[in-house]
């Protein structure tokens, strides 16, 4: 088994835990030969090397990935994230400090975006309720 082969193998597990089982599996099902490739090493780069070593939490980790979407404008790759930061336990008030946070050091255009793709999401999980139409 090569290194690839078993970080795949380490990363599987925990790319279903946090991101969703279905998620995870319907990407793996649509995926043909050409994009196999990636959905390989995403898993065993991001998910088996960087998010299966111990030394930080998934708590911590979800931290980081809200704000350096947040930083890089990826509102998509976010959404998902904020799904996976309640999936690994993170309160509402946890995430919006991590915006927050994110907000103050790359400015008001990217924490608008990111809160309201965090919000779309926090709305649809049920963790906040659905804004009063009116």
């Amino acid at each position: 088994m090569s290194a690839d082969d078993a970080l795949f193998e380490i990363g599987m597990p925990i790319r279903r835990a946090v991101l969703g089982a279905d998620y995870v599996d319907e990407s793996m099902a649509k995926a043909d030969d050409f994009m196999m490739a990636f959905q390989r090493a995403t898993t065993a780069w991001a998910w088996g090397w960087a998010w299966g070593n111990p030394v930080l939490d998934r708590k911590q980790r979800s931290l980081m990935n809200i704000a350096m979407l947040t930083a890089m404008g990826k509102p998509h790759e976010l959404k998902l994230h904020v799904k996976g930061a309640l999936n690994n336990g993170l309160t509402v008030e946890e995430i919006k400090a991590a915006l927050l946070h994110a907000t103050a050091y790359c400015g008001i255009p990217a924490g608008l975006e990111a809160f309201r793709a965090a919000h779309e999401v926090l709305v649809k999980e049920g963790a906040i309720p659905a804004p009063k139409a009116g």
